[in-house]
């Protein structure tokens, strides 16, 4: 112990302090651990999937995901899962999630099934080892100030998921999204699927509010609900049916999401109201 440098000492006397300090102060310190953990983190994953795979390719996914797996024990964070196997039939689909915060990747990679990239902002693959690791497990970078760019990638995106039987796993929301509710969602994911005529199979996950919330500086231990919902058939839809496809899938989300969170709906109901389009 006489060897631990000046740095790893303050930490270890904050950690010990922890249960002394104000709640501003527990919420920032958790975030600053939580961003640490996810630069070592990616560091050290980004050596092995190197040392296993060689380079950038979909199958690392699977060491990224046992890494971020164990975030939740550093922070009290519990899963209740529900629906999970209907993401494991072993054909190509599109998969759209609700996005809250930056403790997303850890709901993420709760069920992340094989063969899985994900569509991201292309600023994140600036972001170090946390860009780096990603790149590595094939993620998609899209220029979305670049409209043209953007829709372009996402036309080989849809190639690629076909001939190679990927899943691809966006948030249609665009951003993230810390009100209680849900964002109007952006096209892209809608015409991705009907683009390649695979089915959407909607994620949704219960408020981070009760344990998490940034503008009351909480940050706790809690539960997630995740809940899979049935996939929804695009095939022999065309661009002239998304903006239906589109409006299906965000209120049965919607309503998913009150449902899952406690809190009714503007029907004073919490189940959906709308079935999936067949």
């Amino acid at each position: 112990m006489a060897g631990l440098e000046p740095w790893i000492w303050a930490l270890l006397l904050l950690l010990l302090a922890l249960p002394l300090l104000s709640r501003t102060a527990k919420f920032y310190f958790k975030i600053g651990f939580y961003c640490v953990l996810c630069l070592v983190g990616a560091a050290v994953a980004s050596v092995v999937c190197v040392l296993c795979h060689g380079g950038r390719t979909v199958r690392n996914m699977s060491i990224i995901k046992r890494f971020v797996q164990t975030f939740k024990y550093f922070f009290g964070l519990r899963f209740e899962t529900r629906g999970e196997e209907k993401l494991h039939d072993d054909k190509p689909c599109v998969i759209i999630s609700n996005h809250q915060s930056i403790l997303d990747m850890m709901g993420l990679m709760e069920i992340l099934p094989r063969n899985c990239i994900q569509i991201a902002k292309q600023e994140l693959l600036y972001t170090g080892p946390v860009g780096l690791i990603m790149y590595l497990g094939g993620v998609i970078f899209i220029n979305r100030k670049r409209t043209s760019t953007a829709m372009s990638a996402m036309e080989e995106v849809g190639n690629t998921l076909v001939q190679e039987n990927l899943k691809v796993w966006i948030y249609p929301e665009g951003t993230r999204n810390e009100s209680y509710n849900l964002l109007p969602f952006k096209k892209g994911a809608f015409y991705l699927a009907v683009q390649a005529q695979v089915p959407i199979i909607p994620v949704v996950y219960s408020s981070f509010s009760s344990f998490y919330h940034p503008g009351k500086k909480i940050f706790t231990s809690g539960k997630i609900k995740i809940e899979v919902l049935d996939p929804i058939k695009t095939e022999g839809l065309t661009v002239n049916d998304i903006p239906k496809l589109l409006e299906t899938c965000h209120s049965v989300m919607k309503e998913t999401f009150f449902r899952l969170s406690d809190k009714l709906n503007e029907n004073g109901t919490n189940g959906p109201t709308l079935q999936p389009v067949q």
